[in-house]
């Protein structure tokens, strides 16, 4: 089973359903479960805590609403991809070459002692879910091109990634790929 993560910034730079496409054809006979960043919805969490300045157990709460948002998104684009939001239906699915979106679930999450910081986005729970499930890769879908070369800690610093994945990454026992949309696109990684 591989993780791939599509970053919410897809849907807005008109990558989303190329991504979807990508993960249909790419990947026919593996196990793929699809981390939605919470894009536009997401952002519309940070202003509006900006204004009413509610606790960060609010907004991330709100921030994983928003992508379940993007997963509803993601299973109209692709009603053949299967909607979840349950580990155990992850869990089960692992043997099956089928593709599963996953929706998260604020309770599970909690219970899992994800911690409510806006340090923690979509990024670090695709990694936390790898970890999880015992993932064979991890792949992170980017609207921009990112530099290879950069270390986990340099890519958060600027932004790329959140401030907790590199905690995230270095527990990793699979490969992690992050990449821009056009590379997944031409499956070059």
């Amino acid at each position: 089973m591989i993780v791939v993560k599509l970053g919410g910034s897809l849907a807005q730079a008109r990558h989303l359903r190329g991504c979807l496409d990508s993960i249909a054809t790419n990947f026919p006979s593996q196990a793929v479960v699809v981390v939605p960043g919470g894009g536009d919805f997401a952002e519309q969490v940070r202003l509006s805590q900006q204004i009413w300045h509610f606790s960060e157990t609010a907004a991330h709460a709100m921030a994983l609403l928003a992508m379940q948002q993007m997963a509803l998104l993601c299973h109209d684009l692709k009603p053949e991809f299967a909607l979840t939001g349950s580990l155990a239906s992850l869990r089960q699915a692992n043997p099956s070459p089928r593709t599963l979106i996953w929706s998260p679930d604020v309770a599970e999450l909690d219970r899992a002692g994800i911690p409510a910081s806006w340090d923690i986005t979509s990024d670090s729970l695709a990694a936390w879910l790898a970890n999880t499930l015992a993932a064979e890769a991890l792949v992170l879908v980017k609207s921009i091109t990112v530099d290879a070369k950069l270390s986990w800690r340099e890519l958060a610093v600027r932004g790329v990634v959140d401030k907790a994945f590199p905690g995230f990454a270095a527990v990793a026992a699979y490969p992690i790929h992050i990449i821009s949309a056009a590379q997944f696109q031409c499956a070059a990684f």
